[in-house]
């Protein structure tokens, strides 16, 4: 695989994707209300500080709104990375993921390439989101901006592989919807995106131990110190395992030697 067909190839099925949302305006438009009605209306009723330790070993005090920001950041790429992994199961029902996927390439690299075409959907959203939130008057410091970026991508591409897995195992697009909501809820209120763990720990163990060791919360966690110039070693590291294993199996479930695919016969 030479560097220059690897590029233009990725290339191509980047734009792809940033081209189909580019088309479906109400897609970009769905994707803001939901964080911005939970940052205007959810935060207006819990208006009050919390105490994070967004500077360890310091506890720092921050407003409800300024907390749940990097958790609605979160909101974005979890539902975004849903999305992208619906498009997945609609292409292989009209066969264009055939096309795509008996290219000369190898599997992984077009697996990956897709999975970063909805990344850098979900970046767009992400920043015109804090644009807003700039407005409102939940701001981060100016550096902040810059260094969540990669945070951003990498808790993006852990969250949209999460979806490509759960992709190959569905075979019809009916049955995506019911998937979607086992999926989406319990990551996101089962998380820090919402709550830090001190406050879960008040009402239950079982959820603190829940919210800790889900993916979500560390891919929240992650985005949450990056925003504010810190970076969290642990969550970065445990983001990048799951990552790997979600890739990992998804790449394994569309292979049809010997994943998933071989039920699904020629649908790929």
């Amino acid at each position: 695989m030479r560097t220059m067909h690897a590029w233009r190839a990725m290339s191509g099925i980047v734009l792809r994707e940033l081209y189909r949302f580019v088309r479906q305006r109400e897609r970009f438009f769905s994707a803001l209300v939901r964080p911005l009605v939970w940052l205007f209306i959810f935060a207006a009723g819990f208006r009050s500080t919390l105490g994070v330790a967004i500077t360890p070993p310091y506890e720092t005090y921050i407003a409800y709104e300024v907390y749940i920001t990097p958790g609605l950041l979160g909101m974005i790429q979890l539902f975004n990375g849903m999305q992208s992994s619906l498009s997945m199961v609609y292409d292989r029902e009209m066969g264009s993921m055939k096309t795509l996927l008996v290219s000369p390439l190898p599997r992984w690299f077009l697996l990956t390439s897709k999975l970063m075409g909805g990344v850098m959907v979900s970046l767009l959203q992400c920043y015109v989101f804090l644009g807003v939130a700039w407005l409102y008057d939940v701001q981060a410091p100016w550096a902040g901006y810059l260094l969540v970026l990669p945070a951003l991508i990498l808790s993006g591409m852990m969250l949209g592989a999460l979806g490509l897995l759960l992709s190959s195992f569905i075979e019809q697009l009916e049955n995506f919807a019911g998937v979607m909501n086992f999926v989406i809820f319990p990551m996101f209120f089962l998380s820090t995106a919402l709550y830090p763990l001190w406050k879960l720990q008040e009402s239950s163990p079982l959820l603190t131990i829940l919210a800790r060791y889900n993916p979500f919360s560390q891919a929240v966690e992650l985005v949450r110190f990056a925003l504010y110039g810190q970076f969290n070693l642990p969550a970065c590291v445990y983001t990048s395992v799951a990552l790997a294993v979600f890739l990992g199996v998804a790449i394994i479930g569309y292979n049809p030697s010997r994943g998933m695919m071989q039920k699904k016969g020629s649908r790929l």
